[in-house]
């Protein structure tokens, strides 16, 4: 068996190696076409380690790093082959391709960078710290009550640009000797502001419901997967009305590691295709496309398992109910929104049409969404994330020139000194 398990390793491996060689090839092949990037032009760099796989990290950012350029000059940096195969190809900011160290220094060395961005925290990160007289800023790629938006990394930014109240609380619970009013800037969410995609339907009068499950999950503690427990009970209860529509978006990867979660899910697919065929005004859609905003600003309520799902639809303000998971085993985190959100029990699924229409039509279940959405993201009326994302560049720019008179003084004084040794 070991002798196996290595050989697959091996190839695994090997395959690896030559697809980031093709890609190397590609993008350079790519960039080599293009114009060349100007001197001293850009003053925003966003710092992507990633390859293709984590593509979703950067692609939520476009939009708000596509206006922030009209202010500051963006540049994307990035380090692996197939993350800037896939940066180029996409809707991307400009892409500076630079896989080593020494192509890293090469280019900030014709640039004017004074604000560098993060949306993970790669470990390669690291190696873009070094670089001092600029500001390197945390902006993440979500918002959510997971361990990784209390991680001690946040400690080796300057800054962290965070959506609100709620992830000051959590870095306060978590984090020791951290000066919040300092090192943190509240911009809600600039994502909310630019959702992406074409609605693939027409509007009409019925009630939208976007069913976004997550997988089923690699062990009991993440067994947050709702499409066997809940989903196509949900799904038939919804169908049967003839006043609602359904967005289906499952995870890519559901059914990888439990064959039944695989079959409910086809078995979901197939029941709303059944559907539209005997109704074809139903639209029902059976989403699997990159772009992800349409769905949680065009449905009326949305059907969520724990997942980042919920803080993307908590951030449009709009009514949500969370499936329980029914394993017992699953892990959930009850300081933030889950111990206060509107919960859907896989005995209530049959009856979603009710539990849409309670958090549609209840005073208390709306008062409360609303309070929750406030703690986490502030102001969210269309605009004002964009606004606050950027006064918070602004003011590290302000910051930049204060900081960067003050080291011009200091070398010349260190000049000065060197000159009066001479002397003597």
């Amino acid at each position: 068996m070991g002798l196996v398990s290595d050989a697959r390793n091996a190839t695994t491996l090997l395959r690896k190696a030559l697809a980031s060689r093709t890609a190397v090839r590609d993008v350079r092949r790519t960039l080599a076409v293009r114009p060349e990037h100007p001197l001293h032009h850009y003053q925003v760099a966003v710092y992507f380690a990633d390859g293709a796989v984590n593509m979703y990290q950067m692609r939520q950012w476009y939009k708000p790093l596509a206006e922030l350029s009209k202010l500051w000059p963006v540049v994307v940096l990035s380090r692996s082959a197939t993350g800037a195969q896939a940066l180029l190809a996409e809707d991307a900011p400009p892409v500076a391709f630079v896989p080593t160290v020494r192509d890293l220094e090469r280019f900030i060395a014709t640039q004017d960078i004074r604000v560098v961005l993060y949306v993970n925290q790669n470990t390669r990160n690291f190696q873009m710290f070094r670089y001092g007289r600029r500001w390197h800023v945390f902006i993440n790629h979500g918002e959510s009550d997971k361990m990784y938006m209390t991680t001690n990394q946040f400690k080796a930014y300057d800054y962290a640009l965070i959506a609100g109240d709620a992830a000051r609380e959590r870095l306060s619970r978590v984090l020791w000797d951290y000066d919040l009013d300092a090192r943190t800037i509240q911009i809600g969410r600039p994502q909310a502001d630019h959702y992406s995609g074409a609605l693939p339907y027409s509007p009409d009068d019925r009630t939208v419901v976007l069913y976004a499950p997550t997988w089923e999950g690699d062990r009991p503690s993440a067994h947050y997967g709702s499409v066997v427990t809940h989903g196509e009970a949900l799904v038939t209860a919804l169908i049967a009305t003839r006043r609602h529509r359904v967005i289906y978006r499952p995870h890519p990867r559901s059914g990888v590691i439990a064959p039944e979660y695989g079959a409910a899910n086809q078995r979901i697919i197939a029941a709303l295709a059944a559907a539209n065929r005997a109704d074809p005004g139903a639209e029902h859609i059976y989403d699997d496309g990159p772009d992800l905003g349409w769905q949680l600003a065009a449905a009326d309520v949305a059907v969520v398992d724990i997942s980042a799902m919920v803080y993307d639809r908590l951030a449009a303000g709009k009514p949500l109910l969370i499936t329980r998971p029914a394993d017992p085993a699953a892990i959930v985190d009850t300081h933030g929104y889950l111990s206060a959100c509107e919960w859907l029990d896989a005995a209530d699924a049959p009856a979603i049409v009710d539990q849409t229409e309670r958090v549609l039509s209840d005073p208390d279940a709306v008062a409360r969404l609303t309070d929750w959405v406030v703690r986490y993201f502030g102001d969210t009326t269309p605009g004002s994330s964009t606004r606050r994302f950027h006064a918070a560049i602004a003011r590290l720019m302000a910051q930049w020139d204060v900081w960067h008179a003050a080291s011009a003084d200091d070398d010349l004084d260190d000049e000065d000194d060197e000159e009066a040794d001479l002397d003597d």
